[in-house]
């Protein structure tokens, strides 16, 4: 499947693409020793520090983070090319302040990623995965806000955005049920969305084009969780 970027071997993801591999081996019986920082990946790892899950081509990713050098962002993808594709992107662009992992975001998130380290998880455009038996891949789960919630600051935020109707009403289900831990604020557009847009991906512009209405929310995290 090419996706219409260029062969694989033509892409360089070095400095900016990390892999699976690369992280530390999973054990279930202590779960601690997993964890990792995703900060100390940057060159400052005290500058704020945000998620994008499912990265795609890496447009919001590049065009935020050429934005506002002040914050570092590491996106996750899982499709092998678009990781690839967008690695290359950050590497020409030398944007030292964003990297991108090839990976699960909802496993690294649950199984590897550090308490308290994330000011932004940002879903913008996620599969929404149409057929009742697939709901199950969505990213927005009962576990991961729990998740999110865990590796989340103290009013760090998850902010998403679809095209999808019934998407949609999942993402209100799931942040209804979870008042306890979250408060529904207005969604804000970041500094790379243009004028009339709220986001600025390449899947934002493809579906505004042909007319489709957006949906988006913020999700403010009410108080950081003890760690787990």
């Amino acid at each position: 499947m090419s996706f219409g970027l260029a062969r694989g071997k033509e892409l360089n993801t070095e400095g900016f693409g990390l892999q699976q591999s690369d992280l530390p081996p999973f054990d279930p019986r202590d779960r601690r020793a997993c964890r990792v920082d995703p900060r100390t990946w940057f060159d400052d790892p005290d500058r704020r520090f945000e998620i994008e899950i499912g990265s795609g081509k890496g447009t919001f990713l590049v065009q935020q983070a050429a934005l506002k050098p002040q914050a570092n962002y590491l996106g996750i993808e899982s499709a092998s090319e678009f990781y690839r594709y967008s690695a290359d992107r950050m590497r020409r662009r030398e944007l030292n302040n964003v990297r991108i992992l090839h990976a699960d975001a909802t496993q690294f998130i649950r199984f590897w990623c550090a308490e308290a380290v994330a000011s932004v998880i940002h879903v913008y455009f996620s599969d929404p995965w149409p057929k009742k038996r697939h709901h199950k891949r969505r990213v927005v789960q009962e576990q991961t806000l729990l998740d999110f919630h865990r590796v989340l600051t103290a009013g760090g935020e998850i902010r998403l955005v679809t095209d999808h109707d019934d998407l949609w009403a999942w993402y209100e289900e799931h942040a209804a049920r979870h008042g306890d831990l979250f408060e529904r604020r207005p969604f804000a557009a970041p500094e790379s969305a243009a004028e009339g847009e709220l986001v600025g991906t390449n899947y934002e512009r493809k579906f505004a084009v042909e007319g489709r209405p957006f949906h988006a929310m913020t999700l403010r995290n009410k108080a950081a969780k003890p760690p787990i």
